[in-house]
């Protein structure tokens, strides 16, 4: 079994910043592609932000140039700095671990985290 935590939501304002964490603990052999989810409408969840195991990076549009996803594979860790927030990126942020097994990939998803920005 594999658990997924984050940390790093709360409250803050119009223009501010915040640092969301999830660490991947368990029965672990390799992660794969990470990433940053939240609710959008019309859809269960978009993805925000994501990472592969090499590096690779890619965001939604609406978050271009002000978040930035990161991973340290050595503790099994996403990352995602969200600079210059907006009340329209409130919402419940997921993060996705996609994990290697040999023969199979399977997909794990932490409790979420809340972010709230407003005034």
């Amino acid at each position: 079994q594999v658990q997924l935590v984050e940390s790093g939501g709360g409250l803050v304002q119009p223009g501010g910043s915040l640092r969301l964490s999830c660490a991947a603990s368990g029965s672990i052999w390799e992660i794969n592609d990470m990433g940053w989810y939240r609710p959008a409408p019309g859809k269960q969840r978009e993805l925000v932000a994501g990472i592969t195991s090499g590096g690779r990076t890619n965001y939604a549009d609406s978050v271009k140039g002000r978040f930035t996803i990161s991973r340290d594979n050595a503790k099994n860790t996403v990352y995602l700095q969200m600079n210059s927030l907006k009340p329209e990126d409130t919402a419940v942020y997921h993060c996705k671990a996609d994990i290697y097994y040999g023969i199979k990939t399977e997909n794990y998803w932490g409790q979420g985290t809340q972010v709230t920005v407003s005034s």
